[in-house]
Order: C-alpha cells, then structure tokens, then sequence
C-alpha cells in the first residue's frame, strides 16, 4: 500500500525548501506526501500570518501538480498542535496504510521533548530528512527508542502502518523562513526563495511586508 507521508510546520511562509524537500521525500518514499501547517506550534512564537493565507499561500504554490497535498486538519482543530493528536486521527482514518511523519534532523534530534513522543512510533514511521554525509547527534534515550526500528530501505516501510525509521538523503538548501520575513519587512523582493504564484497575489505576502521583525539583516 502506498504510504501517506506528513510534512508539518508553520510555513510562514511556505517556501522552495520546504516544496524541494517534500518532493524528494515523495520520490524516495514512493508516497503521497501531505504538507500540513500548524494552527498554534507548542515550541516556538506564532505564525505573523494568520491561518487563512497561510493556507492560501500553500494552494497557490502547490497549484498544477499531483505529488504533494494539503491538509489542513490542525488549523480545524484549533489550539496547540500537538503531533501524536493529528497522527492518532489520521491512523484511525487511514486503517494500516502506513504513514510517514517527516522530520528535518535537527527536529528529530529534539524529539524526547514532544509531547507523548514515544508514542510517536506506534502511530507511524518517521522519515528523518538528512543531509548526504551529515553527522548525527541523537540523545541517548532517543538512540537507544531507534536502535531496533532503523532500516536502510525506505521501501522497508510499505510492507506495515507504523515502528520503523528511516534517513531520506535530501538536497540541503539553506532558506529560513526567518530570513525570508526579514527581507519583505525591509521592502526586499525575495524572487527564487519563495514560489513564484505567491508573487501573483500581493495580498498574500502583505503581512510580512507590514509586520515589524526583530529580526535584523545582515
């Protein structure tokens, strides 16, 4: 059965990184790959923009292709997005499709601070989005959760629902969204960071450009 992989975070905005690396993930997985944006993120500041044009920067820029989705089911739910929540609906949608979380490595690294994050491999894979040759730095007690559910070949995990993970080697492009609103708040026009359908609608990218950021550039 073809996996159903997840691609969570604010997307605020959403940008070629994000886009890039759901795309590679969707080819190494063979997998439908479903970009989901957070309503309230438990770790980090809100979003500048709020839920309605975030999702309307996701339509536009995923417009004209079949191999990425969108699901919006945390900004339906409202409050804090807490991961294993989403992942407890989706299992109990999707039967023993397997299911993929994707995860950069940094966040993967962090993971024994999510909330029920052990619970995490009971509900799905996760698929950690690696640079080629990048070193790993896991905490031990996370190590030792992996040591006997690592495999090698993502195929490994269409044969069940959820327990294994596995590296996807990505091509690392370094955009932050941090960056990219530090640009629109200073009048710049960040051409090839951000897809190009989001320069179509000026109403889209209005809030980074009227929103004051600490943020300083360089």
């Amino acid at each position: 059965m073809r996996p159903l992989a997840i691609l969570g975070g604010t997307f605020d905005p959403i940008h070629i990184a994000h886009l890039a690396v759901a795309w590679e993930a969707s080819e190494l997985l063979d997998a439908e790959v479903r970009l989901m944006p957070a309503a309230v993120p438990p770790h980090r500041p809100p979003p500048v923009a709020d839920a309605t044009t975030r999702v309307a920067m996701l339509r536009a820029a995923l417009r004209g292709q079949d191999r990425l989705g969108l699901d919006t089911r945390e900004l339906a739910r409202g409050g804090p997005s807490y991961t294993i929540d989403t992942l407890t609906e989706l299992r109990a949608e999707e039967g023993d499709r397997p299911i993929v979380l994707l995860l950069g490595a940094d966040a993967f690294a962090g993971l024994p601070q999510w909330h029920r994050w052990q619970a995490l491999f009971e509900a799905a894979h996760i698929g950690v989005l690696s640079r080629p040759g990048g070193a790993r730095a896991w905490p031990a007690a996370l190590a030792e959760e992996v040591a006997a559910r690592q495999v090698a070949d993502p195929r490994q995990l269409h044969g069940q629902p959820s327990g294994n993970v596995v590296e996807l080697e990505v091509t690392p492009l370094d955009i932050s969204a941090t960056r990219i609103r530090s640009l629109l708040a200073a009048g710049r026009d960040p051409r090839y960071l951000l897809p190009d359908a989001l320069f179509d609608d000026p109403a889209l990218l209005a809030p980074y450009r009227e929103h004051a950021l600490p943020e300083q550039l360089p």
